[in-house]
């Protein structure tokens, strides 16, 4: 199984080798939530656009699209819906694959599918453990905000057990 890790920091401020991955829909709005930065950061819109270019034709809900080191995982067609656990789940294992033959060796995500979108955490978090089971050589951090509710808390850290990092 991947090792995992939970800190509170900024994804962006994570040390260069790392891949990213966040939700996104079918449309490419890219409007709200972390998915503005990643399009400020990376011309996401445009790019993904570009390398879909035949959207309409084909669905992409349940994949994932790889800009340069970005993962974007399409969970929902379009950006007012909200996705299924099982859309997040194909995404995810469509990336865990593309992870595994690419080599990847970090990666860092947000606490995905459980802000706009409204996924229980809990849920979400098993999905991608079971996602990355048979990946042993990788390293993913999940960066939770200052704030957040959801980072483990001293009784949570010894139930996460081997998940649990600082």
């Amino acid at each position: 199984m991947a090792n995992f890790y939970f800190v509170k920091k900024n994804l962006f401020d994570m040390p260069q080798g790392y891949c990213f991955a966040h939700c996104i829909s079918e449309d490419f709005k890219l409007g709200a939530g972390i998915a503005v930065e990643f399009n400020n950061r990376y011309n996401m819109r445009e790019r993904l656009e570009t390398k879909c270019d035949d959207k309409g034709l084909v669905t992409y809900v349940g994949k994932a699209v790889k800009i340069d080191n970005v993962y974007n995982l399409i969970t929902k067609k379009r950006c007012f819906e909200k996705p299924t656990y099982q859309d997040l789940q194909n995404a995810l294992n469509d990336m865990a694959l593309q992870i595994e033959n690419g080599k990847v060796k970090r990666l860092a995500m947000p606490k995905i599918g459980a802000g706009l979108d409204r996924l229980k955490w809990t849920i979400v978090l098993s999905i991608i453990k079971e996602a990355f089971a048979d990946n042993d050589d990788l390293e993913i951090t999940i960066c939770f905000l200052d704030d957040d509710p959801d980072y483990p808390d001293n009784d949570d850290i010894e139930a996460l057990g081997d998940y649990f990092k600082e």
